[in-house]
């Protein structure tokens, strides 16, 4: 197991490669929450700073719990190839359509119907393992282009803020994911 204060040239490069990645939080109190992410939504903008690019979902776990204890885990791992796992901790900030500087990292992603956060982690620590229990697997296509995607596109965006507001405004603890402005009164 190594360990580190920043992502090297070779981790950055490991990170580019895969098709998958898992992001991990939790509330000071709840559930902790593991998911996994796809898609063409993470980008390394540096040693220490990766930014992904959060799709609509069935639910919104991160969100709500960035919102109260902003550390987030990334592990990426090796299923072809060399076995390596790669985690990256640190802190998160959540960016919405509505927030300032929404615009400059979402033109960093191909535009996707239902992008409703990006997650701009901090990163403080990066450690790797051996990998050597994680199987083997042959990567064959990626499912939201033909399943996730044109499911939101058909919605249309009037379509998707009323499903963030039925589906994603609070987490399975009833935490508010900030995903949802209220309407003023």
């Amino acid at each position: 197991m190594a360990t580190g204060s920043k992502l090297t040239g070779s981790f950055i490069k490991f990170i580019e490669r895969q098709p998958l990645f898992f992001v991990a939080t939790a509330a000071p109190d709840g559930r902790v929450n593991v998911s996994p992410k796809g898609l063409d939504s993470l980008r390394v903008l540096g040693p220490n700073r990766i930014v992904w690019m959060s799709l609509s979902g069935s639910g919104n776990e991160t969100a709500a719990h960035l919102r109260e204890a902003n550390r987030m885990t990334l592990m990426f791992c090796a299923f072809e190839g060399n076995a390596l796992i790669l985690r990256t901790y640190g802190t998160a900030q959540t960016l919405h359509p509505r927030d300032a500087g929404w615009n400059d990292l979402a033109g960093l992603f191909p535009e996707m119907a239902g992008s409703r956060q990006i997650f701009d982690m901090s990163i403080d620590l990066v450690q790797t393992s051996c990998g050597t229990g994680v199987p083997v697997m042959t990567y064959q296509d990626q499912r939201g282009p033909e399943e996730l995607l044109p499911f939101y596109q058909e919605m249309g965006p009037d379509g998707v803020e009323r499903y963030w507001a039925r589906k994603n405004a609070v987490s399975i603890d009833g935490k508010n994911t900030g995903t949802v402005v209220a309407e003023p009164e």
